[in-house]
């Protein structure tokens, strides 16, 4: 049995073992060794290991089975046929009008939350404002309700037949509107729904980027007789561009992988007015059981957003609030 001194003598033996090791000199004189402290990964390796277990596996081997013929009759004889999946969405004749529901849901939903949630972020913080304890916790439901039932209570409430909304809209004399089954307002359905649930959260994350400014810049501001439009064009909006752009982009790349409102609310209904590119791969794997094609149309979602994120960092700067 070794005592405690010789071990640690051992120990240190095989350290400079290792040290003087002409690999690891070669490793240590490098730029990128000297820059980073790699002893660190240690303390986030069990993070690194989730997300590559979670995340970058099941990303790795869908792009895997998008080259592959992966589907209930070759379920466990699968093999690799290139690029067809790939070629077959290209020539889909639904492809660009799915993708132009995407983009509308997408766009439309973030022109809509996004201005709202920076608006109610700025009135629950203005000074003297009664109560705001009390709105903050009222805007709080619809994001603590479980989207699956506030789903269901939309969906009643939009019925043609009895639903509050046109049952309100006779009440003044006006006619009752298919909301859910017409094309023309389905996605307006969609977004409006999206909004009730989502309005919240950004109202929230404003809130704490506004809180997030000196209070002696206000002051400053008043004391200038800078009036409320000219404070928030001159030292609100300046001061959060960049969590303003941040947030924006966030809030479009979470709308394109929304999958649950447009399938729960209308199943990308009537027709394909309403489908989007994540509901119409759902529903190629678990309605057609085509696990590939599937995946290529998972992959083809990604790289368009890829593309987005790339380009609108670049020009927003997003990044530099993580930084």
């Amino acid at each position: 049995m070794f005592n405690d001194k010789n071990s640690e003598g051992a120990i240190n033996r095989i350290k400079d073992l290792i040290n003087s090791s002409p690999i690891v000199k070669k490793i240590k004189s490098t730029k990128i060794y000297k820059k980073y402290e790699w002893r660190s990964i240690i303390y986030i390796l069990p993070v690194i290991l989730v997300l590559a277990f979670l995340n970058f596996y099941p990303i790795l081997y869908t792009i895997y089975i998008s080259f592959t013929n992966f589907n209930t009759k070759f379920f466990y004889n699968f093999y690799f046929i290139g690029i067809t999946n790939y070629v077959y969405v290209l020539q889909t004749n639904a492809l660009y009008t799915i993708i132009e529901n995407t983009l509308v849901w997408s766009i439309g939903s973030t022109i809509v939350m996004v201005p709202a949630g920076f608006i109610l972020a700025l009135i629950m913080n203005q000074r003297g404002l009664r109560g705001k304890y009390l709105y903050r916790s009222m805007f709080l439901f619809p994001w603590a309700f479980p989207a699956f039932i506030t789903i269901l209570i939309w969906s009643n409430m939009l019925a043609f037949n009895g639903g509050v909304v046109n049952e309100i809209m006779n009440f003044f004399g006006l006619k009752s509107i298919a909301w859910l089954t017409s094309p023309k307002y389905a996605m307006i359905s969609l977004i409006l729904v999206n909004f009730w649930l989502s309005f919240p959260y950004y109202t929230f994350v404003y809130t704490s980027a506004v809180q997030s400014i000196p209070q002696e810049l206000y002051e400053a501001a008043e004391m200038d007789g800078y009036g409320s439009i000219r404070t928030l064009t001159s030292v609100t909006l300046p001061l959060l561009r960049r969590q303003v752009a941040f947030i924006t982009i966030f809030g479009f790349i979470f709308t394109w992988n929304n999958f649950y409102v447009p399938f729960l609310l209308t199943s990308g209904g009537p027709g394909i007015s309403t489908q989007i590119l994540i509901t119409y791969s759902y529903q190629e794997a678990f309605s057609f059981d085509n696990f590939s094609l599937a995946a290529a149309y998972s992959v083809f979602s990604m790289l368009i957003l890829l593309v987005f994120v790339v380009v609108a960092n670049h020009y927003s700067k997003m990044m530099q609030v993580v930084y």
